[in-house]
């Protein structure tokens, strides 16, 4: 078993230099202490930047060393790619960008071209470290192009990416001049994974507008691979910070904020300087609290901790100095000499004063404008051991889907946020335990640990399902001779053939779809060959089979095998079956194409089919995949199966088979070649009957029982033309043999 590779772009670890001396101290941050457990083992390591400029070559052989005992392995940044990498094209275009603050990105060429640079660099370090049955786990907008470049020098590589910070929509990611690039190199994964399912349904739709690819729910097709495109949301080590509520220090910071705030509430906001975290809309909200209720002075005070961050850039120099002249402003207006109203502090803080401020304050303020997941939150809920507090949280952070027993507003709404305070303020005890118990719950399930190996298992569950697909093997031109050759030379011959998506491309109205004449040749030419027995085995209507194809010399079988003609014979109803199921199952598809717009019901005689080929395909993959599961609920104790195929949903007997009608017709025969060709999930019980004896070609690459596959209609025809003119040159040449020696075919 090979080794995980984590790359990100800062190490788990900080470097601390004092006289020329590097001491290693490790990170707090949520992605070192979740993924902790994982690269300080089983010869795994971590690749990432140390954080720091160093140009002496004596220095970075120290800090290697140190490293490489914690399994660490360091990418090395010029001055001018920490500008150009991360200040510039990381931090003022993506950042900017992926949390919808569009005017402050800035779209510099040469941010691009060391963004390229510094992607290469890190996968000319990945590729020193791979090795065969390795998985590469890539983290954040930092790197969003190395898992394109590690895939095209490692083909096979089991390859992972985490997006940690929200994706925008469409309409927003499209603005960026770079967009092909990016989702290319995002698609160089095996799985993609995203805090929110909205974010996993934005980078869908961009992946689908942007390069035109396909997509089936959460799968996407690019360059012959199956790519899973995943919602998995980040825990944290909710065990850690239990544990320190019981640390002898921590108990000493409570004690000492006790005494300094006794006869106060206190409201916890905790930030790092950022535009996108909503601090100057937290204090403006707190400011009307306070000229609002003044009842509040005096008994409520707000501990501000504002964590420095890229200061000296302009517009967060710019976003610093409107703070602490709001906090200024606030204080001047409301202080007393005994009272505060906001204790503000520049500045990081030890994780045991922050671990002692998350047990005092009764509220836990989280506001941001946008955020991808914001463990904050969830740190506050799991040191509440007392199941108390009151959590006051953002509808835009990633944790809102989560933890919906906070109180959530919108960061944007003054009024709201305080009065969402007030609510907090004068929450019962009864009400606060009832809601923080849920959430501790939540947050114990679904820790760091649970996100760490739910990634690992959907990883691995996506790299076996593109092995599977392997099972069917792409006809080459020396395959498709070899059926030909063998086409050609016997007698007796069965083809099976699917209509809808086999035969023809439909992309609109069901029943606007007739044969086209081209196809009608291809019929007729293998119908005029009388050692053909030809069938159109399909899920339409048999009314609608008898339209198209009654004047022709074939079989027809309607229906997935309900009912059945035989050339110059009439219909039969071969299946004979209960119907009243549908009278049940009916309304509910009704109201399914009341809400999807463009979608239609199709009903047969014994099955219903919901179609929504012509409906908006997000909004149509999200509606079938609630229909899916309303069907499982109301068929569970009926004799009766759901198909979910190419833009379609049909509920039907399970004794309707395809697999029934073709085994009856190898049965009543004694066929020398047999051809199955179809491509919905209907026709792999026909492919499994006839793999044993004759050739199945699915049409798409899908995991399938089929022996081969071809990728389109075009090629499906291409193929049926193939055998059509190799019987032809067979016969002509057959003939010209008999009339120039007047030997047989076959005889010496």
């Amino acid at each position: 078993m090979g080794k995980t590779i984590i790359i990100s772009n800062r190490l788990p670890v900080k470097i601390n230099a004092e006289d020329g001396k590097f001491d290693l101290v490790a990170s707090e941050g949520g992605l070192a202490t979740g993924l902790g457990s994982i690269y300080k083992k089983n010869g795994n390591i971590w690749i990432g930047w140390p954080g720091m400029y160093l140009e002496n070559e004596d220095q970075k052989t120290a800090i290697d060393s140190k490293l490489l005992e914690l399994n660490l392995h360091p990418v090395y940044l010029t001055q001018e790619e920490i500008n150009q990498y991360y200040e510039g094209f990381s931090n003022e275009i993506l950042w900017p960008v992926f949390h919808y603050m569009t005017t402050y990105a800035r779209y510099e060429n040469s941010f691009w071209e060391f963004y390229e640079l510094v992607n290469r660099k890190f996968c000319d370090q990945a590729l020193s470290l791979i090795e065969p049955g390795d998985t590469i786990w890539i983290h954040d907008y930092q790197l969003l192009l190395l898992p394109g470049l590690i895939r095209k020098e490692k083909p096979g590589a089991t390859i992972g990416f985490f997006q940690h910070i929200p994706f925008p929509s469409f309409e927003i990611f499209r603005l960026l001049p770079w967009r092909t690039e990016l989702l290319e190199g995002l698609l160089g994964a095996d799985l993609v994974g995203f805090h929110t399912y909205d974010d996993a349904r934005h980078f869908l739709s961009a992946s689908r507008r942007i390069l035109s690819v396909k997509s089936n729910l959460n799968l996407i097709k690019f360059e012959d691979r199956k790519v899973m495109v995943e919602t998995i949301p980040m825990g944290i080590d909710d065990t850690k910070y239990a544990l320190l509520t019981e640390d002898i220090k921590v108990k000493e910071e409570v004690e000492a904020l006790k005494q300094t705030f006794q006869n106060l509430t206190l409201i916890l906001s905790i930030d790092r300087l950022d535009y996108s975290k909503g601090i100057l809309q937290r204090l403006q909200a707190f400011d009307r609290l306070l000229k609002e209720n003044h009842h509040y002075r005096e008994y409520v005070s707000m501990y501000m901790i504002i964590v420095p961050s890229r200061d000296t850039v302009p517009l967060y120099k710019e976003l610093r100095d409107e703070i602490d002249k709001l906090v200024g402003n606030i204080n001047a207006r409301f202080r007393t000499n005994t009272w505060t109203p906001i204790n503000y502090f520049y500045r990081s803080v030890p994780i045991e004063m922050l671990s002692a401020l998350y047990q005092v304050a009764k509220i836990c303020l989280v506001t941001p404008m946008r955020d991808g997941m914001n463990l904050v939150c969830k740190e506050f809920v799991a040191s509440r051991v007392n199941n108390d507090g009151v959590l006051i949280l953002s509808e835009m952070a990633g944790a809102a889907k989560e933890l919906i027993d906070a109180v959530i507003v919108n960061p944007n709404n003054i009024e709201e946020i305080c009065g969402a305070m007030v609510l907090g303020l004068n929450m019962s005890k009864e009400e606060q335990a009832f809601r923080m118990t849920r959430m501790r719950d939540l947050v114990m399930k679904y820790n760091v640990h649970f996100w760490v190996e739910l990634f690992m298992k959907r990883l691995k569950e996506i790299k076996q399902s593109q092995h599977e697909i392997q099972f069917s093997q792409y006809i080459s031109i020396d395959i498709m001779e070899h059926i030909a050759s063998k086409y050609a030379k016997v007698k007796k011959r069965l083809i099976l053939l699917d209509y809808d998506g086999t035969l023809i491309d439909f992309s609109v109205d069901i029943n606007a779809v007739s044969p086209d004449r081209k196809l009608l040749r291809i019929i007729k030419s293998l119908t005029d060959d009388n050692n053909n027995k030809v069938v159109l085995i399909s899920g339409r209507n048999y009314t609608t089979l008898q339209d198209w194809f009654g004047n022709m010399k074939l079989d027809l079988v309607g229906e997935h095998g309900v009912w059945q003609r035989k050339h110059g014979t009439e219909w039969q109803e071969i299946i004979k079956l209960d119907s009243e199921w549908k009278s049940g199952i009916l309304p509910i598809l009704k109201i399914y194409c009341d809400r999807t717009p463009g979608s239609f019901i199709e009903e047969k005689s014994h099955s219903l089919v919901w179609h929504y080929r012509k409906a908006d395909e997000e909004l149509a993959n999200y509606r079938a995949n609630e229909l899916i599961s309303d069907l499982h609920y109301l068929i569970s104790d009926l004799a009766l199966q759901i198909l979910s195929g190419n833009k379609v949903i049909e509920i039907k007997s399970r004794d309707i088979n395809k697999g029934k009608a073709a085994l009856s017709y190898i049965q009543s025969e004694n066929y020398q070649f047999i051809l199955a060709i179809g491509d919905d999930k209907t026709d792999e019980d026909m492919f499994k009957v006839i793999n044993e004896v004759g050739n199945t070609i699915k049409v798409g690459d899908n995991k399938s029982a089929a022996k081969y596959y071809v990728n389109n209609t075009r090629e499906v025809r291409n193929f049926l033309n193939n055998l059509i003119d190799t019987r032809k040159s067979d016969n002509l040449l057959s003939r010209a043999l008999k009339l120039i020696t007047g030997i047989k075919p076959g005889k010496q």
